[in-house]
Parts: structure tokens; sequence; C-alpha cells
């Protein structure tokens, strides 16, 4: 999946997490920190930005199951253009590539 959809997309998660109900606010910033644990352990040490959209774009149903055992009772905490984009964007700042807000591309 190109960088730029699928940040795009990261970012619109982002904002509707942050847009989300107060009193749903602790459920979905579980949810989002669990699946950011699971990226992590996926991913590894020093992975790029653009790893980060080719994993995204092989699929995202194993975040959705996850999100499910996480917050069982609360199928709105399984958005997938919430919890997952969010999971995703905010992992996205650890890239090795990616700083300030912005990717960092190489001059080579």
């Amino acid at each position: 999946m190109p960088f730029e959809n699928a940040i795009y997309q990261w970012q619109q998660g982002e904002r509707r997490l942050k847009d989300a109900p107060s009193e749903r606010s602790a459920v979905l910033e579980g949810v989002v920190d669990g699946l950011v644990s699971e990226l992590r352990r996926r991913l590894g040490g020093r992975f790029s930005s653009q790893e980060l959209a080719d994993l995204y774009g092989k699929g995202t149903g194993w975040c959705q199951q996850l999100a499910m055992k996480m917050a069982p009772g609360e199928p709105w905490a399984w958005e997938a253009g919430l919890v997952v984009d969010a999971a995703f964007a905010r992992y996205l700042r650890e890239a090795s590539d990616y700083a300030g807000g912005r990717r960092a591309l190489s001059e080579a």
C-alpha cells in the first residue's frame, strides 16, 4: 500500500479517537495501546514507515480480532477506522524514517 494512502487513513483514525466521547476514551485508548504493543511485537526493533504501510496493506483482520478480545462487551471499540488506524498512526512515530510529524526521505 502506498504510504501516502495509509497515512491519510491513520491520521483520520487519530482524529476519530480524539473526537470520541469522553466516556469511551479509556476503553478506546486501552485497545489502541494493545494494538501498538502487537505492532511492536510483529515489526520488532527498527522498521520503516513503508514497512508499516506494507503490513497495513496486507490486512488488519488480526487487529480487529485482538480488539474484540480486549473489549469483548464493547463493539464500538472494534471499529477499524478508529482503533486500528489510530494504533498504526501512533506506532508510525517509532519508524526509523519518521520524525517531527513527517517522513524523512533518504538522499541516496
